[in-house]
């Protein structure tokens, strides 16, 4: 049983790739989201769930979903091997174990060196490899959870319902800048808002794209009718949402711009590291109408400070 840490500064733009394999095939996910490496054990099956899930397990006072990666991923039956891992994980505040065949080891590189796959490879909203990663001579393909999660149990993802919960709602042109590079939570997040009444809404592939544009328009006399408030992920290629939160609140002409980090990773440390960097809030997904409680809040505030 092997325990991770989060190593990185905040605001460097690194991430640390855990590499695993899966029918001789490499793949990564984010340290961030993983809180122990255990050997694969009997898991409890249940019945009417998802054909990619195991059953549950647990190991000590956590009751863990499991998940069959090499099946969701290939369709195939699983032979199961007691040399099999669970890699146990933590994100949109889920506990989950996924089988994988074996883990090679722990990659520390920047977010500039990630990359989209190509339309060849990236079936749109389908896709469940977010991004390509170079370590060392490894190309290692990075997988989507949320979206393998939000597939096996689509409850578990975005529900408009919340802004239904949230009642009536008047149409809001405040200028919002959203930082996300999943094409299907993009799209969630822009109808939710529009239905939440924020019609103007300004999207972003990933952090660099947004400071580009941050970077454009900083000196404008009419900055705030450009750029209102922004909300960023976490996980982005090229740059992450720490690291555009650290260069917006260190910029002296955009520092006053309310940001929220809206991720699947917000927890106790990235809080305390977003904090840090000076988010002016940090939500998890997939709480969508607590962000646009949040989001209410923040615009209130700001325009009372420049009423008064």
């Amino acid at each position: 049983m092997a325990q991770t840490e989060i190593l990185l500064e905040s605001g460097t733009n690194e991430i640390e790739i855990m590499q695993f394999i899966l029918y001789g095939e490499l793949y990564g996910i984010n340290v961030a989201k993983v809180t122990e490496i255990m050997m694969s054990d009997k898991v409890k099956s249940v019945p009417q769930v998802h054909p990619a899930v195991e059953g549950i397990f647990k190991p000590r006072d956590i009751l863990l979903t499991v998940v069959d990666l090499p099946f969701y991923l290939t369709g195939k039956p699983t032979e199961k091997n007691p040399r099999d891992l669970f890699l146990v994980t933590n994100f949109n505040k889920m506990h989950i174990a996924f089988r994988v065949h074996n883990v090679v080891g722990i990659s520390r590189i920047s977010w500039a060196d990630i990359q989209k796959p190509d339309n060849t490879l990236n079936r749109g909203a389908e896709s469940v490899a977010t991004g390509i990663a170079q370590c060392g001579k490894n190309l290692v393909t990075i997988l989507d959870f949320e979206k393998i999660v939000t597939d096996i149990a689509p409850e578990t993802g975005i529900q408009e319902s919340e802004i239904d919960a949230l009642g009536e709602r008047n149409r809001n042109e405040h200028p919002i800048l959203l930082a996300e590079d999943s094409i299907l939570l993009t799209k969630m997040i822009e109808d939710s808002l529009r239905k939440a009444g924020y019609i103007n809404l300004k999207k972003f592939n990933n952090g660099q794209e947004a400071w580009n544009y941050l970077k454009s328009v900083q000196r404008d006399a009419d900055l705030d009718q450009k750029v209102a408030l922004i909300i960023t992920d976490i996980e982005m290629p090229k740059m992450d949402g720490h690291r555009l939160t650290k260069l917006v609140k260190e910029n002296e002409n955009l520092k006053h711009i309310p940001l929220i980090i809206f991720s699947s990773l917000i927890n106790q440390e990235m809080e305390i590291k977003g904090k840090q960097l000076g988010a002016d809030e940090q939500l998890s997904k997939p709480e969508i109408g607590h962000l646009v409680e949040v989001m209410d809040h923040l615009l209130e505030n700001r325009e009372q400070e420049i009423d008064g």
